[in-house]
């Protein structure tokens, strides 16, 4: 039974966290299955309607690949230890809130003191992650999930003396199979904070997960000042057309619009290819909703630094949330 009176069914399990119900979709009633593990530090697993949407735990992310600019300025050098974090992180223990109310007792042994499901109107589960970097820094990750199935997730990293600026700050999520397509309401076209003058706002549909063909895969596919994100996975078909666009997730904005990228490749794979015909094939999807984005530059002869309106300075606190609904 999925759920009781329109309450989340909440199961206190030994590795992890499982909170259920329905919502209402475009057309019918749908199950979500939301699962949070505790070994693996983070959501696990997010099915809705039938439908499994992550293939690894979303992750603070912190690296894009470099550009030419990038190369040309040294920033990757300056940088590089982000490129290692945005690959290892340790997950510290999680804080629980039920109902509004902290709850100490939600893991093992304590947790077999509820003895089966339980209800509630809304649940919000912490995990703090650690950076390898140095001086250390910690990211703030909180889902907080309503009875509706809509969860917000609160991102805050906190800034720390002495670190380099970062290329980016957001988080990084895996799907099973690669994206039909997604659709958007934002700035047209690939824009960046430095280089998004010219894009007009509307709603934009996108098939497939383009990658810019440069000779030297690089950064590419971002997209600024965003209020939502769909994305449609249908393994079946290459162009999908709108009618056929049904399973289908989307990500909102909260209180301030976000930026985000769409593509087949993590960050890391993009950065390990020196030519097109080294990237791997095409078999997941890399979405990352971003708070902060670096600038390209490219002032002259790709060498100049971003200039210091557009840089991320890894000294500052940054704070985001957006909606998965």
């Amino acid at each position: 039974m999925a759920e009781i009176n329109n309450k989340l069914r909440v199961v206190y399990g030994d590795s992890g966290l499982g909170v259920h119900g329905s919502r209402m979709s475009v057309e019918t009633q749908e199950e979500f299955h939301y699962f949070f593990s505790y070994p693996q530090g983070g959501l696990e697993s997010m099915v809705i309607g039938g439908k499994e949407w992550l293939y690894r735990s979303p992750r603070p992310t912190f690296w894009r690949a470099t550009t030419d600019n990038d190369r040309g300025n040294k920033f990757h050098i300056r940088s590089g230890m982000w490129m290692s974090a945005d690959l290892f992180m340790k997950c510290t223990p999680i804080s629980l809130l039920v109902d509004g109310e902290d709850v100490k007792t939600c893991i093992p042994p304590y947790n077999n003191m509820y003895g089966g499901d339980t209800y509630h109107d809304e649940i919000a589960i912490t995990f703090l992650y650690e950076t390898i970097t140095t001086p250390s820094t910690n990211v703030f990750i909180t889902y907080n999930v309503k009875s509706d199935g809509k969860m917000i997730v609160h991102v805050k990293y906190e800034g720390r003396k002495d670190l380099p600026e970062l290329p980016v700050f957001g988080m990084r999520f895996v799907m099973p199979t690669k994206a039909s397509g997604y659709r958007y309401q934002g700035l047209s076209g690939e824009t960046y904070p430095d280089r998004k003058a010219g894009g007009i706002s509307g709603i934009y549909d996108v098939f497939g997960l383009p990658v810019t063909p440069y000779l030297v895969p690089q950064e590419c596919g971002m997209h600024m000042d965003t209020d939502w994100v769909e994305i449609y996975r249908d393994s079946a078909a290459s162009n999908v057309k709108q009618e056929q666009k049904t399973s289908t997730l989307k990500i909102s904005s909260d209180h301030a619009k976000f930026a985000f990228s769409c593509l087949p490749y993590t960050a890391e794979e993009l950065e390990n290819a020196t030519h097109q015909e080294e990237l791997p094939p095409e078999r997941r999807t890399v979405l990352c909703i971003l708070g902060a984005v670096r600038g390209v530059g490219g002032i002259d002869s790709w060498g100049s630094d971003v200039e210091p309106a557009y840089r991320i300075s890894g000294e500052e606190d940054i704070e985001y949330s957006f909606v998965i609904n």
